[in-house]
């Protein structure tokens, strides 16, 4: 009969993840990754004493025999696989001795590179990857000078494909780790004050200049998309990658390897194109990821305001409520609670239709319960005008009503002066028909800023194949044409912050406001003359 060591356990389920839920998990962990170590080694085999000396000296058993046990139960779970040891067998005695050698099985190797995903996954913070956003530049340009050629190179596209995919999987999975750790940022979970307060800075300056970059080579991306998706011209690289890849393929899959391996690059390569451009009613990742990003700077400038609150002495409402929800736990007697909760709340029984020094007066001479009934307590007497007019004056003079027109003043001026600001800018900005971007000149911060909003809207409506694209601001003040020039010149736009650079364009800023009000202007002098 077979010794159930002597072969692998036919098992069902996750048996090879039971090492995890046991006392000695830790040292079950160890065991298995000695093995992993060995296999990237080419050591297939290993014995009880090459496991005991391999383990780390701080979480080394004393003796052999717990490290044998641990074997023979990690083959029991199936995770390991025990083969009679012959190789050392002298004598006819030794056959009758336990000896085995351990391997991994299929079943365990799996489960370790589980775990090990799943600890990697635990530890990401993730990154926004500016990096990877000019790679993907690069490999694009690179497709379509592949695709210009007359007869593509298959090797080079697949090549080409490869680098691509794998940067804007790298991009995607590392955004969505990051803004994820940002959150919990944002929220506290896990995250120190201190550690919080050191880092902010470097957090909020790394969202602008990502926002920036995203801005500008999002846009870029976007073009250079849709100019491969011209003539389907991406769809002959891809098919050339994938019969590449068909090459080496299993006889057994040959025939529909090239099919499958068409339809599992038209699927990244849509990932992709859904990712930089908005189609179809659907906003792209990229935008997504933009206006999430723009999102968590105020949010971070939120919990620091708050933080620093904290930090002051100030107390927020939840301190305030346990405060005094002590104040009620040491208060000697429910009178004294009573007096507390007047004094905080202000919420006096039904039959009190006012609270002045008399009543006052008469309730410390005279103290009744809240529980009185009404039948019970005393009446209150109201005065006739009340019960004959439904108001009651008070006799004295009128309180002063306080005259804030010098602060509506100040709000006043404050808001003609922005007013005037934002108008400066808009004029400045406006122009006499199309102008390229270099032509612009300098600008001053205001007049910066209201731009880039305006060419960040124009390129989030970008569409692959366009030419020109028509956009107007948040709160329709402006309206934005951009025409792509292809020549390839750079327009280089100067502020006091430093220099912005870009593809140049052939820009139209129109004030709508000032056109309404030239139309109105002439309807105005129509109905007069």
């Amino acid at each position: 009969m077979t010794s159930p060591l002597h072969s692998e356990p036919d098992r069902a389920g996750y048996a090879a993840f039971a090492h995890l839920t046991v006392p000695n998990a830790p040292l079950y962990r160890r065991v298995m990754r000695t093995f992993l170590a060995a296999k990237e080694r080419f050591a297939v085999h290993l014995r009880p004493e090459d496991v005991h000396a391999a383990l780390p000296p701080e979480h080394r058993p004393a003796d052999l025999d717990t490290v044998v046990k641990a074997l023979d139960s990690l083959v029991e779970w199936g995770n390991l696989r025990a083969d009679p040891d012959t190789s050392r067998v002298t004598a006819v005695e030794d056959f009758y001795r336990k000896r085995f050698i351990y391997q991994l099985t299929q079943a365990g190797e799996a489960a370790e590179q589980a775990l090990s995903v799943y600890d990697e996954t635990l530890g990401r913070r993730g990154a926004l990857q500016a990096v990877a956003l000019h790679d993907i530049v690069t490999q694009l340009r690179a497709l379509l000078v592949i695709a210009a050629e007359e007869e593509p190179d298959g090797a080079k596209a697949h090549l080409a494909l490869s680098a691509l995919t794998s940067r804007f999987e790298a991009l995607a999975e590392n955004a969505r780790a990051f803004m994820g750790s940002l959150q919990r940022t944002i929220d506290l979970h896990g995250v120190e004050v201190e550690v919080f307060l050191a880092y902010k800075d470097r957090l909020i300056q790394y969202l602008e200049r990502f926002i920036q970059d995203l801005i500008t080579l999002g846009g870029r991306i976007a073009l250079l998309i849709g100019e491969l998706e011209e003539q389907g011209r991406v769809g002959l690289l891809l098919r050339l990658a994938a019969v590449r890849e068909a090459a080496d393929a299993a006889p057994e899959e040959a025939e529909s390897a090239e099919a499958h391996g068409c339809a599992r690059w038209a699927g990244r390569w849509a990932g992709l194109s859904a990712w930089f451009v908005s189609a179809d009613g659907r906003e792209s990742q990229a935008r997504l990821l933009r206006a999430r990003a723009l999102s968590a700077i105020p949010q971070l400038l939120a919990v620091v305001r708050q933080l620093n609150e904290r930090r002051a002495g100030r107390s927020d409402r939840s301190a305030d409520f346990r405060t005094l929800a002590r104040w009620f736990a040491e208060a000697p007697d429910d009178e004294a609670r009573h007096r507390l909760w007047r004094a905080s709340f202000g919420l006096y029984p039904a039959r009190h239709l006012t609270v002045d020094a008399d009543t006052l007066a008469e309730r410390a001479a005279r103290p009744v319960a809240a529980s009185t009934p009404w039948a019970k307590a005393e009446p209150l007497r109201i005065s006739p005008q009340l019960r004959r007019t439904g108001s009651y004056e008070r006799r004295g003079r009128a309180r002063k009503v306080e005259d804030r027109s010098e602060q509506r003043r100040r709000l006043a001026e404050i808001a003609a002066r922005q007013a005037e600001e934002i108008a400066a800018a808009r004029a400045r900005l406006t122009t006499n028909g199309g102008t390229r971007l270099s032509s612009l000149g300098e600008l001053d911060p205001l007049v910066f800023g209201l731009f880039l909003q305006l060419l960040g809207d124009a390129l989030a409506t970008w569409r692959p194949g366009m030419t020109t694209t028509v956009a107007t601001s948040n709160d329709g003040t402006m309206e934005i044409r951009l025409t792509s020039l292809g020549d390839g010149t750079t327009a280089s736009i100067r502020t006091p912050g430093g220099v912005f650079r870009g593809p140049d364009h052939t820009v139209e800023i129109t004030d709508l406001t000032r056109a309404e009000r030239v139309t109105t202007h002439d309807a105005l002098a129509r109905e007069v003359s």
